[in-house]
């Protein structure tokens, strides 16, 4: 994949080794020799993953990450800790600072791009929500605060009793841990939803990288992070994870506080992700939803009938589309006032859609007005099934703020025609639906199916 991916080391042989290993990959390749530096193109330029050398003068790369992990900006850009530094104290302290992985030097170049690709592909998905997500992608702040203080579910999977409970232990103060030692229990229960699964590869009865793949090819499951816990000799296995689709490793001996920050790392960034996503599919329900009804709006019913014309010049299956309209609204709202208009708006469009089959599209379609198309439904069928549907609205009284109020619709019938578009059947409607009300309304009129030419 295509990426730009920022090198920031403050010694130009280390600079010039990785650009030429990532150029190699056909990364496009930005360079840095101070912490400073890089925050300052992170925060002007477009960037997909930064290499950070942990140890440079001035600004460390653990209070540049730190820098980066704390602006709205840039907290999803993955940050990639470079050190020659062994000690687990200094990979809890990238790890607190939010660096997302770390990468020993000498540096292998299998290791070193297993890494780039795992933690490019989940920026990838996430720069996808945010082209969706514009007031997000630009103010985050709140939405940090609130995943910060977030606590999930982990599912480990592992056939060690003592293991295990080391794990849980360690976790559970802060998070709800389930734990299955039978892997098919275990894809079962992931499907039900869990924040992060962490597998083992250590045990003897089963093989952890199936189930990594297992759990991988499972659509529930796709964007799951997994974390698995091996031994630091299975280093092959350990690259050959990151190629299945798991985001992060831990070596044995594990030190609890370093398990506790990478499983809060991945924590966050599935958080932030779900958040994204919940936010979109809420934008995408007001764009296609009319909020005062629930009903689908204008821009909802044009975008959902095209599978129907489609289907009238390519198989011949007739379809009609009705328009109905509140008769006297105009009088209502004066009389009565807005809130009372609103709430008979309301009641109407929950008789329509709760009177008419599921397979056909009801809409506001502005105003007063509704409009509601009928998939395999000849004019006659559409007319009689708009008649009967006036006359519930009709017959029944709609009770609002204890006040019995008989409203009636008027509404115009018309089966589509092939070669017609939407503005073609809607006007034709519209002129039955106009006639109606000029013929005294609470009535339904159809449309010519022919024109008075032919």
């Amino acid at each position: 994949m295509s990426a730009r991916i920022l090198v920031v080391d403050d010694l130009a042989p280390n600079l010039n080794l990785l650009e030429v290993k990532l150029q190699a990959e056909y990364y496009d390749v930005v360079t840095a020799k101070s912490g400073e530096k890089a925050l300052e193109i992170a925060f002007k330029e477009p960037v997909d993953l930064i290499l950070m050398d942990a140890m440079m003068p001035g600004m460390s790369g653990f209070e540049a990450c730190r820098q980066l992990k704390q602006n709205p900006k840039t907290w999803h850009i993955p940050v990639v800790m470079v050190t020659a530094l062994e000690e687990t104290k200094d990979r809890i302290r990238g790890l607190e600072a939010g660096a997302d992985d770390f990468i020993s030097k000498p540096i292998d170049d299998f290791n070193l791009m297993a890494r780039v690709r795992s933690l490019l592909r989940l920026k990838m998905i996430t720069d996808q929500l945010l082209t969706h997500n514009h007031e997000l992608a630009h103010d985050a702040r709140g939405v940090l605060e609130g995943i910060n203080k977030k606590s999930g579910t982990v599912l480990l999977i592992e056939d060690d009793v003592l293991r295990s409970g080391k794990v849980a232990k360690t976790l559970s103060p802060i998070h709800n841990v389930l734990i299955e030692t039978d892997p098919v229990t275990a894809l079962r229960r992931a499907k039900a939803g869990v924040d992060l699964i962490i597998v083992s590869l250590l045990s003897k009865k089963f093989d952890g990288l199936r189930v990594c793949a297992s759990l991988r090819f499972n659509e529930e499951n796709r964007e799951t992070p997994i974390l698995i816990i091996g031994d630091p000799e299975d280093e092959a296995r350990l690259i050959r994870a990151y190629d299945i689709g798991v985001n992060d490793t831990l070596m044995r001996p594990i030190d609890k506080q370093e398990m506790l920050a990478r499983v809060n790392t991945s924590m966050r960034r599935k958080f932030y992700a779900d958040n994204l996503r919940d936010n979109f599919n809420e934008n995408l329900e007001m764009v296609i939803s009319d909020p005062l009804t629930g009903l689908g709006n204008r821009r909802y019913f044009d975008r959902s009938i095209l599978p129907l014309f489609d289907a009238l010049e390519t198989k011949n299956q007739p379809f009609s589309i009705m328009v109905f309209d509140i008769d006297h609204f105009k009088r209502v709202n004066d009389i009565l006032g807005h809130d009372m208009g609103d709430q008979i708006l309301k009641e109407v469009a929950a008789r329509l859609v709760t009177n008419m089959r599921s397979i056909d599209i009801v809409s506001r379609y502005g105003g007063e007005e509704f409009m509601i198309a009928m998939p395999d439904t000849i004019q006659e069928a559409a007319l009689s099934a708009a008649d009967r549907v006036r006359g519930l609205i009709a017959g029944t009284p709609i009770y609002v703020e204890g006040q019995a109020l008989q409203i009636t619709t008027s509404a115009g019938v018309a089966q589509v025609r092939k070669g017609e578009e939407l503005r073609d059947v809607f006007k034709r409607a519209d002129a039955a639906l106009y006639a109606a009300k000029q013929g005294g309304r609470n009535q339904v009129l159809p449309a010519p199916l022919l024109d008075a030419a032919a």
